[in-house]
């Protein structure tokens, strides 16, 4: 059985955007016209919900449309969501109020020789818990496998499906290096650094404000922002960056195709031209007269590919939000643990790894309530939180970039961001850093990075990774069979480790 139909009143389904009484359950004739909604599919029925403020639900009906290449919704298993009130569920909600409230330790922290009290504490407690399946070292979470990423693939011999860490993600500094990089355009170029919100930016721990979002009316603050740019350093950082959609697959393109070399590096490249970063198969690197073009091959191609996927990935993520799994977000879930433990509701079925958790008492400590601080002012998008849309898009985009440059290739000079100053970078020291692992942390970097904001669950971003990696492959199987140039085929590791030929 389903939270749906476990729970009479909704408590375990994404409710947010219809109206909600005051202890913000949803009320009954406007949950029963959004399930009928999302039962017919019918456009029509989507306009008959009775929306609680005036904020929208985020493109149901958009998720219906076929495409044309590459996979469509329907032929994509995921497993089900975790349960409510499951050891799984509890456990994603002490990591995910730990990351609340480490989101200002620079990332550069989380190593196995950290001396950071907090970050310790996290680590400790979340080895404690029930049933947590995060990336481990030597079968333990380690500060430097804490909130690093995984993979979980569907499996029709465990209900839970399968868990994987993918290549590279545990290597070197959390934040992908393609993050780090002023991106090359042509006659211009992309600064890394970023703007940053201040850590005054906390949202929802009032619970009339976590009322009213939950209803959709707008928030009522804003962000407020550092007057100088840094470059991406702490979990904050991070969750600003993906934000509002950034143009990462695009970068990364840019700077593994275009040409390195020349004075000024804003303008360059990661590899020299006598160096390319294309995939050895690609059939341009054997062709004596022909140099790969808009058509097939060169960037322009690529670029398309990836636009194209990202929206695909998008459908795909959608639909399993809307028309089959409407898991609560963990917003809502900070909700129902406020009115346990401050209101008595004794009904609200969270689990007590989670309820008795030194990272819950630590943030009813620093906010005065049990509800999740946000680091967005109008927190989640109205859509549910399984699966993540955000990590279908990094992962579709990373998944086509592995299949068109070498993944084997050693990134040089590798960086990280100064942990005493973070608008500079200074080099980071460690074993060999590579495309494919560090196309994979972008990946996760684009996904994950929303579970730093409070809006998301491990879970919704691991099963996302698999999400976005089937849509590129269904997509490059059906170029592979438009193209005229004799090639081998587009070659690439999964996030599983496996190897992938189309």
């Amino acid at each position: 059985m389903c939270d749906e139909a476990r729970y009479t009143n909704k408590i375990g389904s994404d409710t947010r955007g219809l109206p909600h009484d005051k202890r913000g359950e949803v009320e009954q004739a406007a949950w029963q016209a959004f399930y009928i909604a999302c039962q017919s599919g019918d456009p029509a029925d989507f306009e008959k919900i009775p929306l609680g403020g005036t904020r929208k639900l985020v493109n149901p009906v958009g998720t219906l449309a076929v495409s044309l290449s590459g996979m469509n919704p329907t032929q994509i298993a995921l497993p089900p969501a975790p349960a409510l009130a499951s050891a799984e569920r509890g456990g994603e909600a002490v990591e995910v109020y730990w990351q609340s409230l480490l989101r200002d330790v620079p990332l550069t922290e989380l190593r196995d020789d950290t001396s950071n009290r907090d970050v310790l504490a996290a680590t400790e407690e979340i080895n404690k818990l029930a049933d947590f399946r995060g990336p481990k070292s030597g079968g333990r979470v380690t500060p430097g496998t804490l909130f690093r990423a995984n993979a979980l693939y569907f499996d029709p011999t465990d209900p839970k499906g399968r868990s994987v860490t993918p290549l590279g993600v545990l290597d070197g500094p959390l934040i992908s290096q393609f993050l780090l990089r002023d991106v090359p355009n042509a006659a211009q170029w992309v600064s890394a650094q970023i703007r940053t919100p201040s850590p005054a930016n906390e949202f929802l721990t009032e619970y009339e404000e976590w009322l009213a979002i939950q209803n959709g009316t707008p928030p009522k603050r804003r962000l407020q922002f550092d007057t100088t740019p840094r470059y991406v350093a702490t979990g904050r950082d991070l969750a600003e960056y993906v934000h509002s959609g950034p143009a990462f697959g695009w970068a990364a393109a840019l700077l593994l195709a275009t040409p390195g070399g020349g004075a000024d590096q804003r303008y360059s490249g990661m590899y020299p031209p006598a160096e390319p970063a294309s995939y050895p198969s690609n059939p341009y690197r054997k062709s004596k007269t022909q140099n790969p073009g808009a058509a097939t091959f060169g960037l322009p191609y690529l670029q398309a590919l990836v636009a194209m996927g990202i929206n695909n990935s998008a459908r795909v993520s959608y639909w399993q939000k809307y028309f089959v799994h409407r898991a609560v977000r963990p917003e809502a879930y900070g909700g129902l643990a406020h009115h346990r433990l401050a209101n008595g509701v004794s009904d609200y079925p969270l689990h007590d790894n989670f309820l008795r958790s030194e990272a819950l008492d630590r943030s009813k400590g620093r906010y005065g309530t049990y509800l999740l601080s946000q680091t967005y002012p109008e927190a989640a998008p109205f859509h549910s939180s399984y699966p993540g849309g955000a990590t279908s898009v990094g992962a579709v985009a990373a998944t086509l970039l592995k299949a068109f440059f070498d993944e084997s290739r050693v990134i040089a000079n590798p960086v990280q961001p100064d942990p005493a100053d973070p608008t500079k970078l200074v080099p980071y020291n460690g074993p060999p850093l590579t495309v494919g692992g560090e196309l994979n942390k972008l990946a996760a970097n684009y996904g994950f990075g929303r579970n730093w904001a409070g809006i998301h669950w491990r879970s919704d971003a691991s099963a996302s990774m698999a999400i976005g990696e089937e849509v590129a492959i269904g997509m490059l199987r059906d170029e592979r069979m438009t193209l005229r140039e004799p090639f081998e085929g587009f070659s690439f590791t999964r996030f599983d480790g496996s190897r992938a030929t189309i």
